[in-house]
C-alpha cells in the first residue's frame, strides 16, 4: 500500500503518465479546428452564399470525427497487439532459457551504470519478485503508464475532434458572409493558441513554445486552402 502510495505522490508531480490521453486529445481538438476550419475557409472562398459552406463544415467535421476516432483505435490496437506478442515472446524465453534472460537483464543494469555484481544482484532480486515484469519493463519498455488504450484514445480523439471542429462550425453560423474567412480565420487561430497553452499547462511544458508552434502551422494550412480556393472556385 506505501509503495502504491508513493507512485501516486509521483504521479501528481510528473505528466508522463498522461501522455497517451493527452496526445490523442490534443490531437483530436487539433484537427478538428484545422481541418474544419481550413475546408470551411477553402469552400467561402469559392462560395457566394452560405448553405454549402454550412454544409461542407458540417460533413467534415463529421467524417473527421468518427475518422479520427477509428483511425486511432486501429492504430493503438496494432501497438497493443505488438506489446502482446512481445510479452508472450518474452515470457516463453524465459522458460526454455532463463540463465541467459537474467544475464541479459543484468547486463541492461550494468549498461545504466550499475557495477557488475550489482547489475546481477538487482536482476536476480527483480527476477523473484516477478520475473516477467521485471523483463517487460526493462528488456521491451513496457510498462503501465506507457501501456496503450484503444478505447481511450479512440474516445479521447473523437470527441475533442468534435469539440474542435464544433467551434468554426459555430462561427460559420454566427457571421455574416462578407467576413466569413476572415473570421472563420482570427476565431480558429485563437482557438488554436487557447488549445495550445492549455495542452502545455496540462502537460508541463512551455506554454508560449507551444502556441507558437500551433498557430504558426494553422495559420499556413488555412492560408493554403483559402488560395486553392480562390484560384479553383467556381461561386458555389
Amino acid at each position: 500500500m506505501e509503495d502504491k502510495n508513493n507512485l501516486d505522490d509521483y504521479l501528481k508531480t510528473h505528466y508522463i503518465h498522461r501522455s497517451n490521453w493527452l496526445r490523442a486529445a490534443v490531437l483530436g481538438a487539433n484537427d478538428g479546428i484545422l481541418s474544419t476550419a481550413s475546408l470551411a475557409i477553402g469552400v467561402a472562398a469559392a462560395s457566394a452564399t452560405k448553405e454549402p459552406i454550412i454544409l461542407a463544415t458540417l460533413a467534415g467535421l463529421v467524417a473527421g470525427a468518427l475518422s479520427m476516432a477509428a483511425g486511432e483505435y486501429v492504430s493503438v490496437s496494432s501497438q497493443t497487439d505488438i506489446e502482446k506478442a512481445d510479452i508472450e515472446r518474452e515470457r516463453q524465453e524465459l522458460e526454455e532459457m532463463p540463465e541467459e534472460e537474467l544475464q541479459s537483464l543484468a547486463q541492461i543494469y550494468e549498461n545504466r551504470g550499475l557495477k557488475k555484481e550489482t547489475a546481477l544482484i538487482v536482476a536476480k532480486e527483480l527476477t523473484e519478485h516477478d520475473v516477467l515484469a521485471a523483463h517487460v519493463r526493462d528488456e521491451l519498455g513496457i510498462n503501465e503508464i506507457s501501456k496503450a488504450n484503444p478505447a481511450q484514445a479512440a474516445f479521447a480523439s473523437g470527441a475533442s475532434f468534435v469539440f474542435g471542429g464544433a467551434l468554426p462550425l459555430l462561427v460559420v453560423f454566427l457571421f455574416p458572409l462578407e467576413s466569413l474567412e476572415l473570421s472563420i480565420y482570427a476565431s480558429s487561430i485563437l482557438f488554436l493558441a487557447i488549445l495550445g497553452g492549455v495542452s502545455a499547462k496540462t502537460g508541463g511544458s512551455k506554454i508560449l513554445k507551444s502556441v507558437t508552434r500551433i498557430t504558426f502551422w494553422g495559420t499556413i494550412a488555412m492560408g493554403i486552402t483559402a488560395l486553392i480556393g480562390y484560384l479553383f472556385g467556381v461561386n458555389l
